[in-house]
């Protein structure tokens, strides 16, 4: 489909709003920090004031990626983990009453999902889990090129796939704030780490640290990665036991780790699927980092209905 589309990102700490091409290529981006403290009413006079810009563009369709689950054919949100104000708000009506164009809604785990199975890592397969590690933690499933979206409201929410019986979370363990708060305990009893040393006089945001502390073979950046891999892979397991995806894709902010990470998790799993399902899932790093939503967000547009061809499969990981 020709024309210019717009694709919306409203997360939990930044809100990006895309203009680009069917194909999911960016041409042109504004970027705001939230402010939790002004929460919905905030992000919602943010989009308005770009909105002349945005509607200057002679946009065709807009696509919306939400950090939170989503009533994805009404395009109303049914709730954010992060952001008050926004429980029960028709967030795609009312993008639609203000640019005069079709909106799409949908969770931003799956729109990113959308992003790497046609742009990124996920690329040329039938089936792509992504898992998306930052603030909290998100999954999307697309199958053929599509969101797979079951029963209402629609999400893989991994993040509330539970760890054990007594109600332990993967989002309290894997998020980015999960990480933040184990590092902060970890160098409160060992102050002379180089962990330690490099997050000093950090309010927030400590496992943005963990990848240079890891160059530096700090015990317990590696004791903390290990923890953290063993918990992702564990849950991780089950998306292979029961959805069997071609190949899992991470992203979000923790996923900056890198490479330490993915071989982590990738070692980790083995222990924890079936011997008749190794070497499971191939595991991969976003090939679009934070472009991931806004990217899926203009496939999302441009897809609407309709079934976006897949494109050829790319060499190595």
């Amino acid at each position: 489909m020709d024309g210019t589309f717009l694709g919306l990102e409203i997360g939990g700490t930044k809100l990006q709003l895309v203009a680009g091409s069917a194909d999911g290529t960016i041409t042109r981006r504004w970027r705001h920090a939230i402010d939790a403290e002004r929460g919905a009413d905030g992000i919602r006079a943010q989009i308005v004031e770009w909105l002349p810009e945005a509607r200057a563009l002679s946009p065709v369709a807009l696509g919306v990626g939400f950090g939170g689950p989503v009533d994805w054919r009404s395009g109303k949100i049914a709730r954010s983990h992060q952001i008050e104000g926004w429980s029960g708000f028709p967030i795609g009506p009312w993008l639609q009453e203000l640019l005069g164009q079709p909106v799409c809604v949908d969770n931003d785990a799956n729109v990113a999902a959308l992003g790497e199975a046609h742009r990124g890592r996920g690329r040329g397969a039938a089936s792509v889990f992504y898992a998306t590690l930052g603030s909290g933690v998100g999954g999307g499933l697309v199958l053929d090129g599509c969101i797979y979206h079951g029963a209402r409201p629609g999400e893989s929410e991994i993040g509330h796939v539970r760890l054990d019986k007594s109600g332990t979370l993967v989002e309290q363990r894997c998020s980015g704030w999960a990480v933040d708060r184990r590092i902060r305990e970890a160098i409160a009893l060992h102050p002379g780490s180089p962990l330690a040393e490099l997050a000093s006089g950090t309010q927030r945001g400590e496992a943005r640290f963990l990848a240079a502390a890891l160059d530096r073979e700090d015990p317990l950046a590696h004791a903390i990665l290990s923890e953290l891999a063993d918990n992702l892979a564990f849950a991780l397991s089950h998306v292979t036991h029961l959805m069997h995806p071609d190949r899992i894709v991470l992203g979000g902010g923790l996923a900056m780790v890198g490479e330490p990470l993915r071989l982590a998790v990738t070692e980790a799993l083995k222990h924890y699927v079936m011997e008749v399902f190794l070497p499971g899932p191939a595991l991969f790093l976003s090939g679009l980092g934070e472009d991931a939503v806004p990217t899926g967000a203009l496939l999302l547009a441009a897809q609407g209905p309709a079934k976006i061809p897949m494109e050829p499969t790319p060499t190595g990981r």
